[in-house]
């Protein structure tokens, strides 16, 4: 393992609050070392946590977009203009996809009203959580996350006037739709360029 670290490095790196036991795990994981094994130790154990609460790693010890940063800054050279700068969630982003995501599953489309029983929004601040957790991945973006989610809605809703059922009714509520990822098929569907067009009621004509 090769870690180059200046005293300017050391500086901003405690300043950002992390440590350099914290830069070493990154490492590890960046070089494709399992750190799983080692976490299993309980001193280690509380690092590990610590790392993956700062948004450096997944649950699942995978690097963040936040943890690639870190070792970027290290790679650089330290010349005092350079700052590491800790980035954080954005509240927008999650907002925004917190009001795409159905409140209920009761709706109107294409003119056809479906009276549904459940509430489809939960556990708020756990979503939020969930979710920054996802785009620090840096595989998806709030965008997709978005449109994955629309595509789906509208293809229920759209199923639900041609079989008169109420398909909406099946949506997972927010936090088992995060954890579950169910997202990410549909954007691969997007990626793919797939659309779903929303079909406008044919009205009668009068002769």
């Amino acid at each position: 393992m090769n870690l180059k670290i200046t005293h300017y490095h050391f500086e901003q790196i405690y300043k950002a609050g992390y440590t350099l036991d914290i830069i070493y795990v990154l490492k590890l994981v960046d070089e494709g070392f399992d750190v799983t094994s080692l976490c299993e130790d309980p001193k280690i154990s509380v690092l590990c946590q610590t790392v993956r609460r700062k948004g450096l790693l997944t649950e699942e010890f995978k690097m963040t977009t936040v943890g690639k940063a870190i070792l970027g800054f290290l790679d650089e050279e330290g010349e005092p203009y350079k700052k590491l700068v800790k980035k954080k969630a954005s509240s927008e982003s999650f907002d925004l996809w917190w009001k795409a995501y159905p409140g209920t599953d009761t709706f109107t489309h294409s003119g056809k009203d479906f009276t549904g029983t459940r509430s489809l929004r939960a556990k708020k601040d756990d979503c939020k959580a969930k979710l920054n957790s996802i785009l620090a991945e840096g595989e998806y973006t709030i965008e997709e996350m978005i449109a994955a989610l629309e595509y789906e809605v509208l293809q229920k809703k759209e199923n639900s006037v041609k079989t008169k059922t109420n398909k909406l009714s099946y949506m997972q509520n927010t936090l088992t739709y995060l954890n579950q990822r169910t997202f990410e098929p549909f954007i691969e569907l997007i990626r793919d360029g797939k659309k779903i067009v929303e079909k406008q009621p044919v009205k009668g004509i009068d002769i």
